[in-house]
Parts: structure tokens; sequence; C-alpha cells
């Protein structure tokens, strides 16, 4: 490994958003920072599975009206 070009790896908390936080190590910020996610695995629909479709000025609807009746046909 070359020396010198390398950031330096050092420990972190990492601070979920139910107030839960775990020590890791990373190359964010400085030893012993802070790292607050936004975002994170017990509440993100990613994770959960729990999604919500938004439907803004009617998108979808107009989506599924223009597109609706593509598909293979047999």
């Amino acid at each position: 490994m070359k020396q010198e070009i390398h950031p330096d790896y050092h420990e972190i908390t990492v601070e979920l958003t139910d107030g839960s936080s775990y020590k890791t190590r990373s190359t964010y910020g400085e030893p012993g920072a802070v790292l607050k996610l936004e975002i994170d695995p017990k509440s993100h629909p990613a994770w959960t599975g729990v999604q919500r479709l938004v439907d803004s000025g009617g998108q979808v609807a107009k989506f599924n009206k223009r597109f609706g009746g593509i598909g293979l046909k047999s």
C-alpha cells in the first residue's frame, strides 16, 4: 500500500432516526464524529416493504390512461 495517499480511517458514531446508535469505523469526519442518518433500515420503505403511492395532480391516473393498454397479448 502506498503511504500518505489513503484517508484516515477512524471510529465514529452513527445515530439512526429512532435515537439508537452504534459505533463503526469510517473515513467520515474526524475521530469521534457523529453521523446522523435521516433514512435508515427501520423507517425507509425500501427495507420495511411499506410503500405509499403519492399521486400529485393525477399523474398516475394519466399514466395508466395513456399506457394501461400496453402489454403482452397472447
